[in-house]
């Protein structure tokens, strides 16, 4: 399986030129914590539910500003055809918890998180109990 396989295809995405009232909306009738900032169907940034809350120390009319203004520029991406475990790397290396998933073009083709990770090593382990329990009948943890 490849990571493109991994996160869901449909991803929510918005433009840097996008209100941050506007933004937060979107966060909120589509229930998910970050948006992808794209342009030209590339990511250009991420903006979380995080990076909203803290602008409001920051700046006095947060509403009327621009998702560029706040959002987290150049994200890390991971590729399609990487294998799902690549995510854990990437965790690791650039300690955050969504990479957008990037075809060969660099467009934008899904969205992987920390959260569909830990899901597939759930699945995963459940598949070898499975195995473990069909070959030793007699085993009970």
């Amino acid at each position: 399986m490849s990571i493109g396989k991994l996160g869901p295809e449909n991803v929510v995405t918005t433009s840097p030129d996008s209100d941050l009232e506007e933004a937060t909306q979107t966060l909120e009738d589509e229930n998910v914590g970050a948006l992808v900032v794209t342009e030209d169907d590339e990511p250009v940034g991420m903006l979380t539910d995080r990076d909203a809350a803290l602008a409001i120390h920051d700046h006095d009319d947060v509403g009327s500003l621009s998702v560029e203004e706040i959002m987290a520029e150049e994200p890390a991406t991971i590729h399609a055809d990487d294998d799902p475990l690549a995510i854990s790397e990437a965790i690791a290396e650039h300690n955050v918890r969504r990479f957008p998933i990037v075809d060969d073009d660099g467009e934008l083709a899904g969205i992987a998180t920390l959260d569909d990770l830990i899901a597939t090593i759930g699945e995963e382990l459940d598949n070898v109990a499975d195995t473990i329990e069909a070959q030793s009948p007699d085993y009970s943890p």
